[in-house]
C-alpha cells in the first residue's frame, strides 16, 4: 500500500491537499525497485500550471512505455507546504511512489518560463540536493534541463549537470542507454556527464570554459575536454506522426489552468514575426498528418472523459487539413458535448463559420494579435497583418454575433515612435466603430467591449531583435500612460478598455533571458531572500531583486539598455538552434529598413532550417 508522505494533519492545513496526492486517473504505477532509473520530472510551479503543460505530458508517457524506466512528477510546493516542509524537515517528494525526490537517478526540470528560476532552487533546495552542480556527490540525482528557456541556458548553468537542447522525444532513449551502460561498467557521474556531452543535443556546462573581455562581454566559449562539440545542435522531430504521443492523459483532481485534451496538430511556424523565440527555434514547420489527429482525438477524449478538446500550435490557421480536422470533430464529438477550442487562429471566415459552430456567441470573446499599433511597426516585426485584415475579421466577427474582442499588443518594440503607440487607441477606436456603424440596433447584443492589453518587449535569443535594446521600466511604464491618455481621448472611450504587464518584471525577463553566468548569483541570492513563485503578481518582490544585483555587483542595464555591435558574441551563440546567425542579421538589418519578409509558403528566406532534410522546406517536392 503506498503511504503518503505528508501526514492528514499537514494536509488538512494547506490549500488544495489535492496537489500533493497523486494517484490520478492514467497515473502510472511501477514497482521502483524493479526499474533501472527513476527519473523525476519536475515543472517548477503550483501543481495547476504544470499539469497544463503538454511537453511534460509528452515525455512522461513516452519515458513511462520503457519497462526499465519509471518516470513520475514533481511540482513545487505553494508557499503555504514549502514553510510547513522547512519547519518539519519533510523532504520533497514525488506524486507517483510519495518517494523522496533525493532516491531518483534523474531530476528533469522543465524550463518554460524564466520568472520560475527560484523555484527550481527551492525544488533542490527542498530534495536537500546541492544547488551547485560541481558540490554535488556521486549519489545525487543528475539535474537535466529542457524546453523554450534551454536555447540560453547559461544564467542557470551553475545549478545543472547538463541540458537538452531541442524536441526531447530524439535524445531521451540514447541518453539513458548511455546512463545504464555506465552504471553497468562501474563508471562514476562525471565519466558519465563527459561521454553524455557528446550525444547529440546534450549541453554539459562543466566542459565548457568562459572567458570575458575587458567591456564585459564574451571572448571565448569553449570546450575543456576532448571529444566534446564547440557547437550543441538542437535536436529535432522530423516525422512528427513517428514521434510518440499521449493516449492516456493524466486527468487532475482539481481544475488546472488547461482543463482539457491537447491535441498537438504541428511544431514551428511558417509566420517569421521577429520578436518570436518559439517561431525561430521550432523551425521548420512540422505538421502530423489528418489520420494521426483523428486517431488521437478520439483515443485521448475516450480515455479521459474531458469534455473538451484544444487544437495545439503556434499558427492553427496554417495547418493544411485544419477545415477537414475541425469538420471530423463536429461531425464525431459535437452531438456528445465535446468542445473544441482554437487557439491562435487567424480570424477570417472560416475560423468564424467554426467558432460560432462551437463556442456559445454570447459568452465568448475574439482574439486577435495586431502586436503593433501602426502598419510602420507591424511591418518592422514582419507581423504579416494589415489594419484592413484585421478591420475585416473584426467586421465578420460583429455581423457573427460576437461584441466582444482582446486585442493584443507590445510596448517597447524597436523604433517605435509616439505615433505608433498611439496607434494602439486609434486601431481599437475604429474596431468599436465597425460595430456601431455596421450593426442595427435592434440586432446588437449590448454595447461592444473591447480590452487592449500590452506586455512589455522582451528581446529574445535567437530572434532577429537579440541586438535590440530594451526599455527601462520608467521608459515601458511612461509608454503605457501615453497609449491610456490616447484611449481617453477616443469617442467611444466608454466601450473600451486598457491594461498593460508589470514593467518591473519585464525588466527581469530581459536580464534572464539574455544572461550569461554571472547572472546565476543573482538567482541565488534573491532565492535565499526570499524570492519565489515571481511569475504570480501577488509573489513577485522586485526590491528582493534589486538587492540581489546590488550584493552580487551585476549591472542590470548591461543585459538589457545596452547596444548590441553584430559581431558581440552571445551566451548562448554556442548552440545551433537550426538558424544561421547571418539570417538573423539580415532580418534585423530588414526590421532596421522596415522590410518584409514573405512567409515560408511564400518563399524560401535561406534561414537555415532547411539543413534538417524536412518539413515545410520539402513540401513542394512532396
Amino acid at each position: 500500500m503506498r503511504k503518503l508522505a505528508l501526514s492528514d494533519e499537514v494536509l488538512l492545513s494547506v490549500q488544495q491537499p489535492a496537489r500533493y496526492i497523486g494517484n490520478e486517473m492514467n497515473m502510472t504505477v511501477k514497482d521502483p525497485d524493479k526499474v533501472d532509473i527513476r527519473f523525476a520530472m519536475t515543472f517548477p510551479d503550483v501543481y495547476e500550471i504544470g499539469m497544463s503543460h503538454l511537453g511534460m505530458q509528452i515525455l512522461y508517457a513516452m519515458f513511462n512505455k520503457r519497462e526499465d524506466v519509471y518516470c513520475e512528477r514533481v511540482f513545487s510546493p505553494w508557499t503555504d507546504l514549502d514553510a510547513v516542509m522547512r519547519e518539519k524537515h519533510i523532504p520533497l517528494f514525488a506524486l507517483e511512489s510519495q518517494d523522496p525526490v533525493k532516491d531518483f537517478d534523474f531530476l528533469g526540470f522543465t524550463l518554460q518560463y524564466e520568472m520560475c528560476y527560484t523555484n527550481i532552487l527551492q525544488v533542490l533546495d527542498l530534495s536537500g540536493i546541492p544547488l551547485h552542480a560541481e558540490d554535488r556527490k556521486e549519489n545525487d540525482p543528475l539535474v537535466i534541463g529542457g524546453g523554450p528557456c534551454a536555447y540560453n541556458p547559461e544564467p542557470l548553468a551553475a545549478f545543472f549537470d547538463l541540458f537538452y537542447i531541442g524536441e526531447g522525444e530524439t535524445q531521451y532513449d540514447a541518453l539513458f542507454d548511455l546512463y545504464k551502460e555506465m552504471r553497468r561498467t562501474g563508471k562514476n557521474r562525471w565519466e558519465f556527464l563527459l561521454e553524455a556531452a557528446k550525444l547529440p543535443g546534450i549541453y554539459v556546462p562543466m566542459y565548457y570554459d568562459v572567458t570575458y573581455k575587458e567591456d564585459g562581454t564574451i571572448d571565448t566559449f569553449l570546450p575543456n575536454q576532448p571529444g566534446v562539440p564547440e557547437k550543441v545542435k538542437k535536436e529535432l522531430v522530423l516525422e512528427m506522426d513517428e514521434a510518440p504521443y499521449i493516449e492516456n492523459p493524466l486527468v487532475p483532481y482539481i481544475k488546472v489552468t488547461q482543463d482539457r485534451v491537447v491535441l498537438e496538430i504541428q511544431r514551428g511556424c511558417i509566420r517569421g514575426c521577429r520578436f518570436c523565440q518559439a517561431g525561430n527555434v521550432y523551425r521548420p514547420l512540422r505538421e502530423h498528418s489528418l489520420e494521426y489527429l483523428k486517431k488521437y482525438a478520439y483515443q485521448m477524449l475516450k480515455n479521459t472523459g474531458h469534455e473538451e478538446i484544444t487544437l495545439s500550435s503556434l499558427s492553427s490557421s496554417d495547418y493544411t487539413y485544419l477545415k477537414e480536422l475541425v469538420t471530423f470533430l463536429l461531425d464525431e464529438f459535437h452531438g456528445q458535448g465535446v468542445n473544441i477550442s482554437l487557439p491562435s487562429l487567424r480570424i477570417d471566415a472560416f475560423s468564424l463559420d467554426v467558432m460560432s459552430k462551437v463556442q456559445d456567441v454570447k459568452k465568448s470573446s475574439l482574439t486577435f494579435a495586431p502586436e503593433a499599433g501602426s502598419q510602420r511597426l507591424r511591418d518592422v516585426i514582419n507581423k504579416g497583418l494589415t489594419e484592413e485584415v484585421i478591420l475585416k475579421g473584426a467586421s465578420d466577427a460583429f455581423h457573427g454575433g460576437w461584441n466582444r474582442v482582446k486585442l493584443y499588443f507590445m510596448l517597447g518594440l524597436p523604433t517605435e515612435t509616439v505615433e505608433d503607440m498611439q496607434g494602439i487607441a486609434e486601431l481599437s477606436e475604429k474596431v468599436a466603430e465597425l460595430y456601431y456603424d455596421e450593426i442595427p440596433k435592434e440586432q446588437r447584443n449590448g454595447k461592444v467591449q473591447v480590452v487592449a492589453s500590452s506586455s512589455f518587449f522582451v528581446p529574445k535569443p535567437f530572434t532577429p531583435f537579440q541586438w535590440a535594446r530594451m526599455c527601462t521600466k520608467e521608459e515601458f511604464l511612461e509608454r503605457a500612460y501615453i497609449v491610456k491618455d490616447k484611449f481617453r481621448q477616443m469617442l467611444n472611450w466608454k466601450s473600451l478598455k486598457y491594461n498593460w504587464h508589470e514593467a518591473d518584471l519585464t525588466v527581469l525577463e530581459g536580464v534572464l533571458a539574455r544572461g550569461d553566468r554571472r547572472v546565476a548569483a543573482v538567482i541565488e541570492e534573491a532565492y535565499h531572500r526570499g524570492a519565489l513563485y515571481d511569475s504570480w503578481s501577488e509573489s513577485f518582490r522586485n526590491e528582493i531583486w534589486m538587492q540581489a544585483f546590488e550584493a552580487c555587483g551585476v549591472d542590470i542595464d548591461f543585459y538589457t539598455t545596452r547596444e548590441r555591435g553584430l559581431d558581440e558574441v552571445f551566451p548562448w551563440d554556442f548552440i545551433d538552434a537550426g538558424v544561421t546567425k547571418e539570417f538573423l542579421k539580415r532580418e534585423w538589418q530588414n526590421a532596421i529598413s522596415e522590410k518584409v519578409t514573405p512567409n515560408c509558403r511564400q518563399s524560401c528566406s535561406g534561414c537555415g532550417a532547411r539543413a534538417y532534410g524536412g518539413g515545410v522546406c520539402f513540401e513542394d517536392q512532396n
